[in-house]
């Protein structure tokens, strides 16, 4: 049965990230998958296990309605973007949805509750990708809840219309701990972003907030 499906490519203030836009839903709910191996992708997103068979693509990231494909320097956008474009839509097509939802949230659980001992070795590769604070140093406190919900309502909204996401990590003595991922990882505007408008947001609402910090960028 096939899925009527248009894509269109945008631009991202990443110049290494594009951003493919289809008119339905790719991932379940409000659910973020990123990838940076084809490895990881194999796990629980075919979608994103296809594109990593191209030589240029370096990691891909699925919210919402759109897919963000980040690339190495080999070639430029104006010469593979249509090919992208079109690949994706035929495979969405075909396809009802890019990440298998359930295999998704097995994966994230193995990350955040594995530990030192025996890692599975796909799990070590992606766990390794991000560097996480220790699990022991991410305590949650009273504040967790109101710097969420700041994110959710004055930031996602912008850094997903860029093709990324800043995920809340831990509060610890007065530094928010955010991780960066999609187009907003490695993007050379993230820092102002981060700087001027995220840290700038936090701590003129709330007192005990300092200083915002990526992690795993």
């Amino acid at each position: 049965m096939p899925f009527p499906t248009n894509v269109y490519a945008e631009m991202t203030p990443n110049p290494a990230v594009m951003k493919f836009v289809a008119d339905r839903s790719l991932i379940e709910g409000e659910y973020q998958a990123e990838f940076r191996s084809k490895t990881e992708a194999s796990w629980c997103s075919p979608l994103a296990e296809e594109l990593f068979n191209f030589p240029f693509v370096k990691g891909v990231f699925i919210s919402g309605c759109f897919v963000s494909v980040s690339k190495d320097e080999s070639l430029g956008w104006e010469m593979i973007v249509q090919q992208l474009r079109e690949y994706v839509r035929e495979w969405l097509m075909e396809n009802e949805t890019a990440v298998d939802t359930k295999a998704f949230l097995e994966v994230q659980e193995k990350l955040e509750t594995a530990q030192e001992t025996e890692l599975d070795a796909g799990v070590a590769e992606a766990n390794a990708s991000v560097n996480f604070i220790p699990e022991e140093e991410m305590l949650a406190t009273e504040h967790d809840a109101e710097i969420k919900r700041l994110l959710d309502e004055f930031v996602r909204p912008a850094v997903e219309q860029d093709g990324g996401a800043i995920d809340f990590k831990a509060f610890k003595e007065g530094k928010v701990y955010v991780h960066m991922r999609g187009a907003c990882s490695g993007c050379p505007s993230s820092m102002q972003t981060l700087k001027g408008g995220i840290e700038q947001l936090l701590t003129s609402k709330l007192e005990a907030v300092e200083e915002v910090v990526a992690i795993g960028v």
